[in-house]
């Protein structure tokens, strides 16, 4: 049980840049209170003590603002962040590492009894007052937006938005180009590929462009170096200084300090 719970709050600050020590994860989530309560129901609910499982859940939802049927099951490290007013339905299936944000509804279609609640797959992101409605399959890696309606299924890693739900982002294919893409994007905190073409956001879409673009522009720089290499030129071996967290201090996506002045004046090399 404790293995569990210190696994739950290592979620939170893996996913909340607001969780400031574990002492305040523990006492004012309420996304964490109402899934550890959820896991005390839904024990209840196998053993067949379901009057009992369905109070516990109420109070759950009195203390917590998040209504978890008993019946429902839920993955390891699932995170509901702000938790006001999120539903799940007895019939829902959550997987591993799935994050919902307030407003959120799993909700069933019809009133007929068996499997009537969506399946979400591991990795899965539900925006802000989003719905997912009826016995589908969303995607491992999929993403929901915000106050969007979901009532088909969703393949992995698409992005969907709007009512009713659309694709505006496929997976992309895995190459190693993207590849690398994933890497920076997981590294410091940015998502190029959970923005799609259409998105009205014309920063988060500048930034994917600028990302692929500078991927793009290190591995021609690496090109033309094997090039005047072979071609007796001198060219230094040096690699550029790596980017790290330090450097993304100031925008808030990393805690550590930024560089001084002087620290990057003495990690530049004009002989590069």
């Amino acid at each position: 049980m404790f293995a569990r719970i210190r696994e739950d709050v290592a979620g939170v600050f893996a996913r909340d840049p607001a969780a400031r020590n574990t002492f305040e994860v523990l006492t004012n989530y309420p996304g964490l209170h109402a899934v550890w309560l959820h896991r005390v129901s839904h024990k209840l609910w196998k053993l067949e003590l379901k009057w009992l499982a369905r109070t516990l859940s109420t109070f759950s939802r009195w203390l917590t603002g998040v209504e978890i049927h008993p019946g429902a099951t839920i993955g390891r490290r699932f995170f509901i962040d702000h938790g006001m007013g999120v539903v799940i339905g007895e019939t829902a299936q959550i997987g591993d590492d799935v994050t919902l944000y307030h407003g959120v509804t799993l909700g069933g279609t019809s009133w007929k009894a068996g499997k009537r609640h969506p399946t979400l797959c591991n990795n899965v992101v539900v925006g802000a007052g989003a719905k997912v409605l009826g016995p589908i399959e969303i995607g491992e890696g999929a993403k929901i937006g915000s106050n969007s309606v979901v009532v088909k299924d969703t393949p992995p890693g698409a992005t969907v938005v709007g009512i009713p739900g659309r694709i505006v982002q496929a997976a992309p294919a895995q190459t190693a180009g993207n590849n690398k893409r994933y890497e920076i994007a997981a590294k410091y905190g940015f998502d190029a590929y959970a923005v799609a073409s259409d998105n009205p956001d014309p920063v988060a879409s500048a930034m994917g462009v600028m990302v692929e673009h500078i991927h793009a522009m290190d591995e021609r720089i690496v090109e033309l170096c094997q090039v005047i290499q072979a071609m007796g030129g001198n060219v230094s071996t040096d690699r550029l200084e790596g980017i790290s967290e330090a450097d993304f201090a100031c925008t808030g996506l990393s805690p550590v300090a930024p560089k001084t002045q002087q620290q990057k004046h003495d990690a530049f090399d004009p002989h590069i």
